[in-house]
C-alpha cells in the first residue's frame, strides 16, 4: 500500500489521470487500548518485524472497503452518503493524513485540501499572523503572502478584526478565514473539498461557489457535501458510499442522488399542546393510497393529501396547514387549508376526514415528506405540528439547483440573435 504524489505516475494508457485509487480499506478500533496496541503491531509490520494482517482484529470495523476509482484534470467526483459512510476517512487518505491498510492511492502534482477549515489556527496569535503561519506550513513563500494579502482579507470579510487574536473570533470568522487562505493562495492539481458550503451566510457561500468552480476548471476536484444541488452543479460523476463501501459509482449524478436519498430514513416528529391528534397523513397518487410504501414519483405526477385529524380543542377551533419538506426538514412548499372565499378554513372541535389536491409535484429530485401544522385560531398556539409522514421520491433525468421546477411555457415566436451598430 503506497500514498505517492509525483509526476510520472501515470502511464501511456492514462496520460491525464491524475488520481488512482485500487482496492483501498481502511480500518479503525472502537477500543482505545486495543487501539493503540494494534498500532504497535502494525508499525511493526511496516518495519518487516512479524506480518501483516488485512482481517478485522477484535473491536474493528471497515471504515472504507474496497474503493476504487480514476480521476482526470477537469473531472469533479461527488462523495455522498450519510454521517459516518466513510467521506472523510477517504479524503484523509487522499490527502496523506492517515494511510490505507490496503490497497493503493497514486495522486499526480500538487495537492490542496479545504478540510477542517480553520482547524490548523492558534488561538492567540491574530488573524494576520495565523495567515502567515498557515501559508509557511503549505509551503508558499512570504512574498506572494504580501501581494494577497489584502484580497484574503476581502474575501474573509473580517478588515476589523484581522489584528485581533483569533480566540476571540466567532466560529464562522475562523472557518471564513480558513477559506480564504486556502482557496486564495492554493493552485492545486487535485483538490479536496470536505463541505465547504456550510462556512457562512448565503452570501459567503456563493463566493465560496464562484472560487470552487474556477479552481475546478484546471484540477481534478473530490467534492463531500450533504448539498444535493451543490453535487448536481458541479459533479461531473457520484460515488455513493454506505458503510465504507461503494453502492454506486455513476456519471450520471442524478442516478447517485437518487441513490443516496433511498438510504435516507426519515423519522416521524410530532410536537403541540396535544389538543389536536393526527389519526393519519398520507399521500394518494390517482387512486393509490401510499401508506406503507415509499413511492419514486416522477417530476410534474399530480397528487393530494388524505388527512384523518382530530380536534380537542376547547376553543373555537383551529387553522391547519400541510407542508412538504425535503430530506433536511426544511419546508419546501406550504398549503394553508382555505375555503371557497379564500378564507382560512376553520375546524371545529370534532372528528376529519378529508382528501386535499395539491397539484402537480413540481419538485426537484430529492426525497421529501409530509408534514402538518395545526394551531388555535384565536391564539395561535400549535396544537400538534407533525414532520417526516409519508415519504415519498421525485426523480427525472437531470437534477436542477432549485427544490421547485416549473417549466416555463414555449417561447413564442422565434429565437433570434440581434446586433447593434454603434
Amino acid at each position: 500500500m503506497t500514498h505517492t504524489n509525483i509526476d510520472e505516475l501515470c502511464d501511456a494508457t492514462h496520460p491525464d489521470a491524475l488520481v488512482r485509487v485500487e482496492d483501498v480499506s481502511k480500518r479503525f478500533c472502537r477500543s482505545l487500548k486495543k487501539s493503540l496496541w494494534y498500532g504497535v503491531q502494525d508499525i511493526a509490520s511496516d518495519l518487516g518485524f512479524g506480518n501483516s494482517s488485512h482481517e478485522l482484529r477484535a473491536d474493528e470495523f471497515w471504515a472504507v472497503k474496497h474503493i476504487s476509482f480514476e480521476l482526470r484534470r477537469g473531472e469533479c467526483l461527488g462523495l455522498i452518503g450519510h454521517n459516518g459512510a466513510g467521506k472523510t476517512t477517504l479524503l484523509r487518505m487522499l490527502s496523506g493524513l492517515i494511510k490505507p491498510d490496503k490497497g493503493r492511492i497514486e495522486i499526480r502534482g500538487r495537492v490542496g485540501g479545504l478540510i477542517a477549515l480553520g482547524a490548523g489556527f492558534n488561538p492567540m496569535l491574530t488573524g494576520r499572523e495565523n495567515i502567515y503561519v498557515n501559508a509557511s506550513v503549505i509551503g508558499v513563500s512570504k512574498r506572494k503572502v504580501d501581494r494577497k494579502f489584502d484580497e484574503i482579507v476581502d474575501f474573509a470579510g473580517i478588515h476589523e478584526f484581522i489584528d485581533a487574536p483569533v480566540q476571540s473570533y466567532s466560529s464562522g470568522m475562523s472557518v471564513r478565514l480558513g477559506f480564504a487562505v486556502a482557496a486564495i493562495l492554493i493552485e492545486p492539481d487535485v483538490l479536496l473539498l470536505d463541505e465547504v458550503l456550510a462556512v457562512g451566510d448565503i452570501g459567503f457561500i456563493i463566493k465560496c461557489l464562484n472560487v470552487v468552480r474556477r479552481l475546478s476548471q484546471n484540477s481534478a476536484v473530490i467534492f463531500v457535501s450533504h448539498s444535493m444541488p451543490a453535487i448536481s452543479a458541479f459533479c461531473t460523476r457520484v460515488i455513493v458510499l454506505e458503510h465504507g463501501q461503494c453502492l454506486i459509482d455513476t456519471r450520471e449524478p442524478a442516478n447517485g442522488i437518487n441513490q443516496y436519498y433511498s438510504i435516507i430514513k426519515l423519522d416521524r416528529q410530532e410536537w403541540g399542546t396535544g389538543e389536536a391528534k393526527i389519526k393519519n397523513l398520507f399521500l394518494k397518487i390517482g387512486d393509490e393510497f401510499c401508506l406503507n410504501q415509499e413511492p419514486q414519483l416522477f417530476r410534474g405526477t399530480k397528487a393530494s393529501v388524505v388527512l384523518h385529524l382530530q380536534i380537542q380543542s376547547e376553543y373555537r377551533g383551529a387553522y391547519v396547514d400541510i407542508y412538504i419538506h425535503d430530506e433536511a426538514r426544511n419546508a419546501v412548499i406550504s398549503f394553508p387549508l382555505h375555503d371557497n372565499k379564500s378564507e382560512p378554513l376553520l375546524f371545529k372541535p370534532g372528528d376529519y376526514q378529508v382528501e386535499i389536491p395539491l397539484g402537480p409535484l413540481d419538485l426537484n429530485s430529492g426525497k421529501y415528506s409530509l408534514g402538518l401544522g395545526v394551531r388555535d385560531a384565536d391564539s395561535a398556539i400549535v396544537m400538534v405540528h407533525a414532520e417526516g409522514f409519508s415519504p415519498f421520491r421525485i426523480s427525472g433525468k437531470e437534477s436542477h439547483g432549485g427544490k421547485i421546477v416549473r417549466p416555463t411555457a414555449p417561447a413564442v415566436g422565434h429565437l433570434q440573435k440581434r446586433g447593434f451598430d454603434g
